[in-house]
């Protein structure tokens, strides 16, 4: 029905929490980008609603979270950074039996890849500073709603709270999407290569990406997109290990952020999850052993060698 500009991911997805009132529930999944744990904790604890953290790809612990007072579910899939698919279609119906929104990040599948308003999400967020705009050059976020009422209330926010999208980066983001169908298609062949390499690394004890046939969320993510993108985690068998690969890339920048051309090699543990407690990181699996791997279009044959000879260190 309508998308709206802003001027980060996180101000659209603050846009979205602004809708809830005090007393509501929300279910977000707990495999999420570190910056919305952070706003459940700081702003809407504050605002005097309550958010649990749950694996939605679990159904069965998705429905028993479900309360009276249940106004949203918030998913990212697949998630950051364990690469988690949920099921869109189902969760959609739990959402709609209990009246309540189903809002998906949608960052790291694109509109290319994955289309969650056809498949019953009601709201999806972009963080268009990543693949959407694709050049790590600027700083953009978007907030697409399926019904006009929704529609109108976010773009008052998007006026009163000022936090739109100024022309200059409106401009930069139209240029990064004239080629968005091109570099995902790269991201995504690289990144299966890659994925394939490391599962055979005697230094590797688990590959995390969408589009391995051993990811648990494999099939499912197969029936709801048309592919996998271009992420990927991975643990090694030391934090020692995982952080003196960190030190030795040179091709790949260790380097928070992800979606551009070049290769962004992430410590999740510290950079952008250190917000998440320290037991629900371990029990996600968010250990100071994983990297995430933002894999870029550069050629995979360099990628695979800066990888190795950081490993070999």
């Amino acid at each position: 029905c309508d998308t709206i500009a802003f001027s980060s991911g996180m101000a659209a997805i603050s846009a979205v929490f602004e809708y809830f009132r005090p007393g509501d529930h929300i279910i977000c999944s707990e495999d999420l980008y570190g910056g919305v744990v952070r706003l459940a904790a700081v702003v809407m604890s504050k605002k005097g609603c309550q958010v649990d953290f749950v694996d939605t790809s679990d159904l069965n612990a998705l429905k028993a979270a479900v309360k009276e007072n249940t106004r949203a579910i918030y998913v990212e899939t697949p998630s950051n950074p364990m690469m988690l698919v949920t099921d869109i279609r189902a969760v959609s119906r739990i959402a709609k039996e209990a009246g309540a929104l189903l809002i998906v990040d949608n960052t790291f599948m694109t509109p290319y890849f994955q289309n969650p308003l056809k498949l019953g999400a009601d709201v999806v967020v972009h963080s268009g500073t990543k693949y959407l705009s694709g050049h790590n050059d600027t700083v953009c976020g978007f907030l697409c709603s399926k019904e006009q009422k929704l529609a109108e209330y976010f773009r008052l926010i998007s006026k009163t709270t000022g936090a739109t999208l100024g022309p200059f980066e409106c401009w930069l983001c139209m240029r990064g999407l004239k080629t968005l169908a091109v570099r995902m298609e790269r991201h995504q062949s690289n990144a299966l290569t890659i994925a394939r390499w490391l599962k055979s690394q005697e230094c590797v004890e688990k590959v995390y990406f969408a589009g391995l046939e051993d990811n648990p969320g494999y099939e499912k993510n197969r029936e709801q997109a048309r592919g996998y993108s271009g992420m990927i985690s991975f643990t090694v068998k030391s934090a020692e290990q995982a952080q003196n690969i960190l030190k030795h890339v040179k091709l790949i920048t260790f380097a928070e952020s992800l979606g551009g051309p070049e290769s962004l090699l992430t410590y999740p543990a510290v950079q952008t999850h250190p917000d998440v407690p320290v037991e629900q990181r371990e029990k996600l699996g968010i250990t100071d052993k994983l990297l995430r791997l933002s894999v870029g279009i550069e050629d995979p044959g360099d990628l695979i060698a800066d990888l190795k000879q950081a490993m070999e260190r």
